[in-house]
């Protein structure tokens, strides 16, 4: 996923060049948020996440060895700090505060169906959900995946099974 020009940037962007970062966040930032969103389930907390997620990235940009593996390493930091901040979330049960809208914009063009399917993807936990997004909406493939969560690719392809068939199993009862 990363071509020469791109490279170039990522290098400048490690030597301290805030102009290369700045390409680099206008470059993904959408695929942060997707993906924040997708975990999160909130608009505004994917947007903190985005944010938080991108300082992280600035303070360690200097770290990263291999320039062709940034967006692995761009989506693993982005997970992380997803999940951390939904541990976080389960510590707070405070239920008041979150907020009703969540993934308006994540598998389809109909906006029902985009609310029914975020309301289903919301009841995976978080291990299935974070596994079903990776594959199904960002586009990796099961060793990325692998590679991105630590875990073996015989579990990915186990939990992606998983969460597709709870995600048919949630579909299902809201159909009725």
């Amino acid at each position: 996923m990363v071509d020469e020009q791109l490279r170039q940037v990522i290098m400048r962007a490690r030597q301290g060049d805030q102009t290369a970062f700045g390409q680099l966040v206008n470059r993904f930032k959408g695929p942060v948020y997707r993906h924040a969103l997708g975990m999160l389930g909130d608009r505004g907390e994917a947007e903190d996440a985005a944010q938080d997620i991108f300082v992280k990235v600035y303070q360690a940009i200097g770290k990263l060895e291999d320039a062709y593996a940034f967006y692995s390493w761009l989506m693993r930091i982005t997970s992380n700090l997803c999940k951390d901040k939904l541990k976080q979330r389960a510590k707070q049960v405070e239920t008041d505060d979150m907020p009703d809208e969540r993934l308006p914009d994540l598998l389809s063009p109909d906006p029902v169906l985009r609310l029914s399917m975020q309301e289903a993807l919301t009841q995976l936990s978080v291990d299935h959900r974070e596994i079903l997004l990776l594959h199904d909406v960002q586009g990796f493939r099961y060793e990325e995946i692998a590679e991105l969560t630590g875990i073996p690719m015989g579990t990915v392809k186990s939990r992606l099974f998983s969460a597709r068939m709870s995600l048919r199993k949630i579909w299902n009862k809201g159909e009725r």
